[in-house]
């Protein structure tokens, strides 16, 4: 699953090194905390991986999905 833009991908990245332990876990806030617990070292990955030059800074969220 691509991320949906910049700061989502930058989030996921900030989560996936403290998931490895690069950096620590107390660190982290927001959305890149929410992550942490929630998703795989896998999942944030995908998320971390995604190319972001054509995505949006910011995507608001839809509380339609």
């Amino acid at each position: 699953m691509p991320a949906r833009s910049k700061a989502q991908q930058q989030a996921a990245g900030a989560a996936l090194s403290a998931k490895r332990g690069e950096t620590a876990r107390q660190e982290l806030f927001g959305a890149s905390k929410a992550m942490f617990d929630s998703m795989t070292e896998a999942e944030l990955e995908d998320l971390a991986a995604t190319p972001h030059h054509d995505l949006p800074d910011r995507v608001e969220d839809d509380d339609d999905s």
